[in-house]
């Protein structure tokens, strides 16, 4: 198969909505012109797992005017915009395999016919593309990239077990990637995604947000500006100790259930919401996820408690309980942001595939010396994005004087 897309003549409509994204992604434009007349990733095969948005398509376009040959499948069964997808199989001619909606059998369908192509270097969002690869033992001569949080922790996990089989760059790791992506770009598009689902007034409702790293001290950030009241569940003390200095109610799960009005997930672990915080929930309680997979909330389990399911709305489903209370579980329990919105505003990935696209030039440069590890993305790497989106953005900032850099290098000067 050249491509697996939903419907060819969205095309027209995901290539306009592609172009509104590259506007609005000048470091990545400035990186594919160098890409352009450079060609460092020419011959080299990529397997990219990713969210196919329109941000994803500039990315795409950047990899390919660098000499890469590319193959794109999905890495969440709803975060595909299917126009986008079009777009790109029909317009760029780039091998895509994705469709808004796909089953759980069609989801490794297209991750096998990405791998069909053979690649020198991976692309992934989430570690599954990865994840298939070392299950069949394949070989991947370069290296690889990951995107998100929940990707880099099971890489890590495979590297300490020693069953990473090749090197791979954690660009979420990146200062340009995490403080921003993962803070502004999720925080925003979360509340995004469950306005656009629910049409609800954020204001005035207990929103409950179980942890509070970047993703959730974005999605509090926002919720608090829109006027809820603020709840933190954590299991870290330093971080729930950050969320009360931040202004925000800290409890356990089991009594935020009891006041929450909306709930979030952003943890990246499984079943934070459980039977147990089910059954003392409101009525028409709103829970949703914004973390990678749909485990944080245990699906099979509010199946169980409840008598009756239907869709109410798209993205909307109503579990009612056995004592009659309703509880509307948002996008399937997916990425709400991403199933119901668009995901992050361009401005913002714009850093996170500035960060994709240079590590991959670096990879295929520095393959041969990198242990099968996970690497940072380097430093040089991260602040050269930093200055370029400051630059775009018609940002000057200052520089150390000569005696500044002397005093900060020395030991003897003091008061």
């Amino acid at each position: 198969m050249k491509y697996d897309v939903k419907d060819l003549s969205l095309s027209k409509k995901g290539r306009l909505r592609i172009e509104w994204a590259d506007d609005n992604m000048p470091v990545l434009n400035l990186i594919r012109a160098r890409f352009a007349k450079e060609k460092p990733l020419t011959g080299t095969k990529v397997a990219c797992c990713l969210h196919v948005t329109t941000e994803t398509a500039v990315l795409m376009l950047t990899l390919k005017a660098g000499g890469a040959d590319i193959a794109l499948c999905a890495s969440n069964p709803l975060s595909t915009q299917d126009d986008v997808a079009a777009s790109l199989a029909k317009d760029y001619g780039i091998p895509v395999f994705a469709i808004k909606g796909e089953n759980h059998k069609t989801y490794y369908g297209h991750i096998e016919a990405v791998l069909g192509y053979r690649p020198d270097l991976t692309m992934d969002d989430g570690a599954d593309l990865v994840s298939v690869i070392h299950k069949k033992k394949g070989r991947i001569p370069l290296g690889g990239t990951e995107e998100t949080t929940t990707g880099v922790i099971r890489l890590r996990a495979m590297e300490k077990e020693n069953k990473l089989l090749y090197p791979i760059v954690a660009v979420n790791d990146a200062q340009t990637k995490y403080l921003f992506d993962n803070r502004y770009g999720t925080g925003q598009s979360t509340i995004d995604g469950i306005i656009r689902a629910t049409n609800k007034l954020v204001a005035g409702t207990n929103f409950v947000i179980c942890g509070y790293g970047w993703c959730g001290r974005g999605a509090a950030m926002r919720a608090k500006g829109l006027g809820a009241n603020v709840i933190i569940v954590e299991v870290d003390p330093f971080k729930a100790l950050e969320a009360v200095m931040d202004g925000f109610l800290v409890m356990p799960v089991a009594r935020a259930a009891k006041v929450g009005d909306i709930f979030v997930t952003v943890t990246g672990d499984i079943h934070v919401l459980r039977p147990e915080h089910f059954r003392i929930m409101k009525d028409k309680a709103i829970i949703c996820n914004s973390g990678h997979f749909n485990v944080e909330i245990d699906i099979p389990g509010l199946v169980k408690l409840s008598r009756k399911r239907r869709l109410t709305r798209d993205f909307v489903e109503e579990f009612v309980l056995a004592d009659g209370r309703r509880i509307y579980l948002l996008g399937d329990g997916r990425l709400i942001n991403l199933a119901a919105a668009e995901g992050h505003p361009a401005q913002v990935m714009d850093m996170s595939f500035a960060n994709q696209a240079l590590s991959a030039e670096f990879m295929k440069k520095n393959y041969r010396r990198l242990e099968k590890k996970v690497y940072k993305v380097p430093v040089d790497i991260d602040r050269r994005i930093a200055e370029l989106k400051l630059v775009s953005m018609g940002i000057k900032i200052d520089r150390l004087t000569p005696e500044q850099k002397k005093y900060l290098a020395s030991w003897e000067m003091g008061t």
